[in-house]
């Protein structure tokens, strides 16, 4: 019960790791508030008891109201922001589109750090930001150099950021998942695609499996909890040692 009396904003909790820290959130007696954009998902959780709000983090207006409509359902405050929300893709340089790059950076960095700088005002001083990253900032993986440069940028601001709310002792940290098993993947693929991606996938990770939505989230729970009160500025590679290990 470690987050007993606390309160909780996702961004991006409706599906895969988002969807599972709500639920550990909550199992553990935080005070969960989440955003996505599929209504239907949201609408079910909400029948579960979790504040639900639409928005997508590439629109900069949108999620700074739903977040401040987030502080004011759970209390006017805010304890633990996980910034979550993300969206991937593949393409070459020689296949690199103005549109694309928009479009991955618009959500997994402009919109993070603008979503960051929207819950500043709600954040409680000693609070903690978890923000997730990838390892594919980390590997040079064919094709992935839009995402990658995306991530590795927010990597780059949640340093920064970190140090700038250190009078505020807020903490800001990222969990960097590798291969897992999320809806992410499975997008406009067929039965037979998902299962030779994640054949694949689980023949890179030296652990010899992808990974699960709850095991990354777990991680995510601990740096945002009271557990983690010394660690600032890290990213935690939940990654079966695609990283460490090669």
């Amino acid at each position: 019960m470690r987050f007993t009396n606390k309160t909780i904003l996702i961004l991006g909790g409706t599906a895969g790791i988002g969807e599972a820290a709500a639920r550990l959130f909550r199992a553990e007696g935080g005070k969960v508030a989440l955003t996505g954009r599929s209504q239907a998902a949201l609408d079910a959780l909400a029948g579960e008891g979790f504040t639900a709000l639409k928005a997508d983090m590439g629109d900069i207006a949108a999620t700074r109201d739903a977040i401040a409509k987030a502080a004011a359902a759970l209390g006017g405050r805010i304890d633990v922001l996980f910034v979550n929300a993300g969206v991937g893709g593949f393409g070459t340089l020689a296949d690199m589109t103005e549109e694309f790059w928009d479009q991955v950076h618009g959500v997994n960095l402009k919109g993070a750090c603008f979503a960051m700088q929207s819950a500043l005002p709600h954040l409680n001083d000693g609070g903690a930001i978890v923000i997730t990253g990838s390892i594919g900032s980390m590997i040079a993986v064919p094709g992935n150099g839009v995402y990658a440069a995306a991530k590795a940028g927010l990597r780059a601001a949640a340093r920064v950021i970190g140090a700038e709310l250190l009078p505020r002792k807020i903490r800001v940290n990222m969990v960097s998942p590798g291969p897992t098993d999320t809806e992410i993947f499975k997008r406009d693929a067929s039965p037979e695609e998902i299962a030779a991606f994640r054949e694949m996938l689980s023949g890179v990770v030296p652990i010899g499996r992808m990974g699960t939505s709850e095991e990354v989230a777990r991680a995510a729970l601990f740096l945002a909890s009271d557990e983690a009160s010394f660690i600032n500025g890290i990213d935690l590679f939940v990654d079966g040692g695609s990283i460490e290990l090669k």
